[in-house]
């Protein structure tokens, strides 16, 4: 019997692999829950299998995105990742992420965790919708990207942050009848 998906995963092998083993499940490590951000920033405009594909060459890139490495990184670190075809060359994006990384590690030195900040908002627990309508916004992406905003973080658009919040987990958006959805939701 074949299990089925949510249809976003189609039948491309590592979509399918990425979905049943990633999207969704709550992410509480600050590291990654950054990573994911930043790398929904880099989504914005295109899709997501294309970051999908990219995404070791983006970790290389990045220093495994390390945000005291990549906080530190400077006017020639730019330049280099503007001639790494491997990654989306976009400078607007490649820069946010630097100061992503000074963002994250800022908050980090006032005691502030970043995972803590962003399940704060869920009040710790994912929000679980009904399965049969998939907004690419809400209200409270809304006030997720306001608020990173006013902190400093670029290509956090509340469409983006939706997506980030799905993709690790503080929202559990599998479709009713996804094999997923009850696992997610236990994990």
């Amino acid at each position: 019997m074949e299990r089925v998906r949510c249809a976003w995963a189609g039948s491309d092998p590592l979509y399918c692999a990425y979905h049943d083993s990633e999207w969704g499940v709550p992410e509480r490590d600050s590291r990654m829950l950054w990573e994911t951000l930043m790398l929904e920033g880099f989504q914005a405009g295109l899709s997501w299998i294309t970051i999908l594909r990219k995404r070791e060459t983006f970790r290389a890139a990045f220093a495994g995105f390390d945000p005291d490495r990549v906080a530190r990184f400077d006017g020639a670190d730019v330049e280099r990742l503007m001639g790494d075809p491997g990654i989306i060359r976009a400078r607007a994006k490649i820069e946010a992420t630097i100061g992503g990384a000074r963002i994250f590690r800022d908050m980090r030195e006032r005691g502030e965790d970043f995972s803590a900040y962003a399940w704060d908002f869920v009040g710790g627990e994912p929000i679980r919708n009904d399965g049969l309508t998939f907004p690419a916004r809400t209200d409270l992406s809304e006030a997720i990207s306001k608020d990173l905003k006013k902190r400093g973080f670029k290509f956090v658009g509340p469409t983006i942050v939706y997506a980030w919040m799905q993709a690790v987990g503080m929202v559990n958006d599998h479709a009713v009848d996804c094999f997923r959805r009850d696992e997610v939701g236990r994990a």
